[in-house]
């Protein structure tokens, strides 16, 4: 399953009676905590009976109520993995991964295996509506992005924001300050488009960024992994990326890859006036020396 099990549930609701749509609905309004009820209690809530639950969690998949629940706790604990616990399955992955290659395949480290499925994983489940979407906005210049990451992907922020500077105006970071933060923060409004990273395990100052950017009128596209950080509950555009490594620590790699496609994408849509943003630039770097 690429994405969560209310993911899963959301696109199997045309496949069920009118009956069990209402038992996913009520697991769907309380995700996840409501998966987690009893059956009876479950049962009770939709207004229908105890096997028409049972029958909804089969016809979604699973081998009875127990496995899909079975399977929400293993998507809760892959959320909120640290390094440690990736660190303690990173061997077995690449022990996995290794059987399952060619022999040709097989003379190349695991580790590039992983990252080779994620970057391919990613670009084909990406919505390439989200994707457009997302190029739009960051191309449209009456608005102002500010850019806003974490421990590692702050990297990522920057990146993408020292790309958009070159080619347009009114590209800014989230301060670390306090005070600049907070000053940051509170001029938000309609104009401003506010990106945000956030990968597990998820920081609560880049879904209160999001939270605060979206109250104030503004567009929100979130850059997350498969397990969706909650930040992409404010969002306009989530744009998804697999993280799979054969290290202790999530990969980035297929981000970093989305990110210089969407900047391509961004480049198109500007045209000329990248173009001549991008040369005035340059000319004004080499007065000054910084070039």
């Amino acid at each position: 399953m690429s994405g969560t099990l209310a993911d899963e549930i959301r696109g199997r609701l045309g496949d069920l009676s009118p009956a069990e749509r209402k038992v996913a609905r009520v697991l769907l309004a309380g995700y996840p905590a409501a998966v987690f009820e009893t059956v009876a209690t479950i049962a009770e809530r939709a207004g229908v009976s105890t096997p028409t639950v049972l029958r909804c969690a089969s016809r979604l998949g699973y081998r009875g109520f127990p496995d899909l629940q079975a399977a929400l706790r293993a998507e809760l604990d892959a959320r909120n993995a640290s390094p440690i616990t990736l660190y303690e399955s990173a061997e077995l992955a690449q022990s996995s991964v290794g059987a399952a290659a060619s022999d040709r395949e097989a003379d190349s480290h695991p580790g590039l295996l992983l990252v080779q499925q994620a970057l391919s994983r990613t670009f084909r489940e990406v919505s390439s509506h989200e994707f457009d979407t997302a190029a739009g906005l960051l191309s449209d210049p009456r608005r102002r992005v500010n850019l806003a990451g974490g421990r590692f992907t702050h990297l990522l922020a920057r990146y993408l924001g020292l790309h958009l500077m070159q080619v347009r105006d009114q590209v800014a970071f989230l301060p670390d300050r306090d005070v600049e933060r907070t000053s940051f923060l509170t001029q938000l409004g309609r104009r401003d488009l506010t990106v945000v990273f956030d990968y597990r395990r998820y920081e609560e100052d880049m879904t209160l960024t999001a939270e605060l950017a979206r109250e104030r009128g503004g567009k929100v596209i979130v850059f997350t992994d498969p397990w969706l950080s909650p930040a992409s509950a404010h969002a306009d555009v989530v744009l998804i990326s697999q993280v799979s490594s054969a290290s202790a620590y999530d990969s980035l790699t297929p981000t970093l890859a989305v990110i210089e496609n969407l900047i391509s994408s961004v480049l198109d849509r500007l045209g000329a006036a990248a173009h001549e943003h991008m040369k005035e630039g340059e000319t004004v770097a080499r007065r000054t020396g910084l070039l």
